[in-house]
């Protein structure tokens, strides 16, 4: 009885929010409903009739599990996805209200969930707390530094992570009595690129299955400054590489322990998204596929038409011109970007820099990312709460002076045609001015930048 008054509860507030137009509901009844019942959660995902699919990982996130999501509509399965992005548990409980009813039942085949690096090990222990009888995919992207205030290094999330999952295993429903006895009903897939990611996959007993990309001509040829896992796990030297694709993923091994980069089941599928990084997204949704029974034919048929999740290269028509959206928001994210940017030959950029909660207070990672790669002659802005920190790393980017515009109240040039404009709506319409029609402004945007572009352009704000 106390579940239903507290659901109940957690539909009245999402009610709320979207009545006055508050946002999405996707935090918001979570919230409230975990201060009520803070193991409101097992509850749930006892209900879902064939499994819990969970993707976690620095970027990615998001496009995978849609790419998931999609996946499994287009061959009749009914699911439960958080898919305004709201990735805490907060975030998942309150996809899980909104698709129940006032009963607190909820009737779905699978459970596809994007979940937050910090929120990993609060999620694994929810499951190991519920009478889970289903199938459980936990699908590991990539590890980088994001939000050093709030998450640390990279090794302290493979730490809680290696935890969680050992933590799982032991788990009365997860015991494994020898080596030959593994566990059925968990499969992990891993990136076998992310020296990191494997490293958690090297002394698990869970069915595992790893992707990558085997494409040497796909190697940078100049390292990128952001590299956040170039040392071995397992003994502390200096891993080798044969190449990299982007920051640390790429074809590594380690000369002193013989620890080496695994064999991917998956290398290679048809292009569904411009960019090397969503090469990676569709090599870790197709595996997933794949690992639960769907057929080559059933999953191409799935990832047919797939659209962008909101923000993630997503598209905007303003009078003729285009606006595309690439959600930059750390150092090996942006550098991606921009890559994928730049073999698109634009002619005007616009880059966002904000320091909101859900960014990081910390901005000091723009120096890691490789702006000495976007050609001087291209036109760029900046702006954003932080657009002239963001101003002063192009000038060193550019190696150029900025001085005070006459003409613009609140815009300095750092270089001819190149601004910075502290106000994000005035910065667009800047933007918009440099393109011509039938033309595309690139917009790379950190998170809360990215929803205010989102707004700015067509009222899709998603909090």
């Amino acid at each position: 009885m106390f579940n239903r008054l507290v659901i109940i509860t957690g539909k009245i507030v999402h009610s709320i929010t979207q009545l006055f137009h508050l946002g999405a509901g996707g935090t918001w009844p979570g919230e409230v409903v975990l201060k009520l019942n803070p193991q409101i959660l097992p509850s749930f995902l006892e209900q879902i009739k064939k499994g819990i699919i969970i993707v976690a990982g620095t970027n990615g996130k998001t496009t995978t599990s849609l790419m998931i999501k999609q996946i499994l509509e287009k061959n009749g399965q009914q699911i439960i996805h958080n898919n305004t992005g709201a990735n805490l548990i907060n975030g998942t409980v309150s996809s899980l209200i909104i698709k129940s009813n006032w009963m607190g039942k909820i009737h779905a085949d699978w459970g596809v969930f994007e979940v937050d690096e910090n929120s990993l090990s609060l999620f694994l222990k929810d499951i190991q707390t519920s009478n889970l009888e289903t199938r459980t995919v936990i699908v590991l992207l990539n590890l980088f530094r994001d939000q050093l205030d709030r998450y640390g290094e990279v090794d302290v999330i493979v730490e809680k992570w290696q935890t969680a999952l050992i933590n799982l295993i032991k788990d009365k429903d997860h015991r494994i009595k020898s080596d030959d006895d593994k566990v059925n009903d968990t499969t992990l897939i891993l990136n076998a690129d992310d020296p990191a990611i494997a490293y958690l996959g090297k002394n698990l007993s869970l069915q595992k299955k790893y992707f990558g990309i085997n494409e040497p001509q796909k190697f940078l040829q100049n390292l990128e400054h952001a590299q956040d896992s170039t040392f071995c796990l397992n003994c502390g030297a200096r891993l080798l590489y044969e190449g990299i694709y982007f920051s640390h993923l790429g074809i590594w091994k380690c000369d002193k322990c013989g620890n080496t980069r695994p064999e991917p089941q998956l290398t290679k599928w048809d292009e569904v998204l411009p960019g090397l990084y969503n090469i990676y997204n569709t090599l870790a949704s197709v595996s997933t596929a794949k690992a639960i029974g769907i057929a080559d034919s059933q999953i191409k048929k799935g990832l047919k038409d797939f659209k962008p999740a909101f923000g993630r290269q997503e598209e905007f028509t303003i009078n003729n011109k285009k606006v595309k959206i690439f959600l930059s928001k750390n150092p090996a994210g942006f550098n991606a970007s921009l890559r994928t940017v730049l073999e698109l030959n634009p002619k005007t950029i616009l880059l966002a820099l904000n320091d909101r909660i859900p960014d990081g207070r910390d901005i000091s990672w723009i120096w890691d990312v490789d702006f000495e790669t976007i050609p001087e002659s291209m036109q760029v802005i900046v702006s954003g709460d932080r657009a002239y920190d963001m101003g002063l790393r192009m000038k060193y980017a550019f190696r150029n002076q900025i001085s005070n515009s006459k003409n613009q109240k609140h815009i300095l040039n750092f270089k001819k045609n190149h601004l910075i404009e502290s106000e994000l709506k005035k910065a667009i319409e800047a933007g918009l001015n440099k393109v011509n029609p039938n033309e595309t402004l690139f917009v790379l945007a950190t998170y809360s930048a990215m929803l205010e572009v989102r707004r700015i352009l067509g009222g899709k704000a998603i909090l």
